[in-house]
């Protein structure tokens, strides 16, 4: 198994994609730390883990507080005794024009997206620092990372920021042993995006953008997740990896 004894801390675990790196990183021998603010998701998350043998703990963590965040990661070093991976999953999703995004909803956003994953990034790394772990850090970026998009200019500002986060972390990190990359999903089918897709114009544009022909799936982006969080990935930092279909590439 790829991750045999390890410690993963995945925000976001509850739906979607965490949920899927949830399960796969599980499958793969590691044990699991369900961070989540909605409970009954993140619980059910982790009963499905154990329900395959797996290793689980749900832990309520809302990521755009640092005092959450840093309860959260008390609790997984007290239930886990460390932290080997992070897997910065947590984040939101709104389309609104540029011209009538309001305050509330750019720091409603930008806190969860870039604040949370930067502060959980940070306190995870110290206690990686502390043991001596030689860890990894994904990010989860977008393909909005690269490209811009209409109607989500304060997403765009914050998938960016975490693109180039990611690559400042990395410098920092490195001289510890300590891998920062990133993932740039493209067109994921999840729940967050299934109402949208389920609409056959939006869908027939979105598959036209898409070399390989088909809509992305959780397990997909796992699957890239999986091999940053591997030894297979030792000599890769400061990246960003595009799980898209090719979106990106005539986009």
């Amino acid at each position: 198994m790829r991750l045999q004894d390890k410690v993963v801390f995945i925000t976001g675990a509850g739906a979607g994609i965490g949920q899927a790196i949830a399960l796969y990183f599980a499958q793969h021998g590691a044990k699991v730390a369900v961070a989540e603010i909605v409970e009954e998701r993140g619980r059910e998350t982790a009963s499905m883990i154990e329900q395959k043998g797996g290793e689980a703990s749900f832990i309520e963590a809302d990521v755009s507080s640092v005092g959450s965040i840093e309860q959260a990661i008390a609790q997984a070093m007290e239930r886990f005794g460390k932290i080997d991976i992070l897997v910065n999953n947590a984040g939101i999703l709104e389309y609104r024009p540029f011209l009538n995004i309001l305050e509330k909803n750019w720091d409603r956003l930008i806190n969860v997206n870039l604040k949370g994953s930067f502060f959980c990034a940070q306190l995870a790394a110290k206690e990686m620092i502390r043991l001596g772990i030689k860890g990894s850090i994904i990010n989860m970026g977008s393909i909005a990372s690269e490209l811009a998009i209409e109607f989500q200019s304060h997403y765009v500002a914050s998938k960016g920021g975490v693109r180039m986060m990611t690559k400042s972390m990395a410098l920092e990190l490195a001289p510890y042993g300590i891998r920062v990359n990133a993932i740039a999903p493209g067109v994921i089918l999840t729940d967050m995006t299934k109402e949208d897709l389920e609409e056959a114009t939006v869908r027939e544009e979105a598959l036209k953008k898409i070399p390989l022909g088909r809509l992305g799936t959780p397990l997909d982006v796992a699957r890239a997740a999986l091999f940053l969080a591997s030894e297979e990935s030792d000599y890769i930092t400061g990246s960003l990896i595009f799980v898209t279909g090719g979106f990106e590439i005539g986009a």
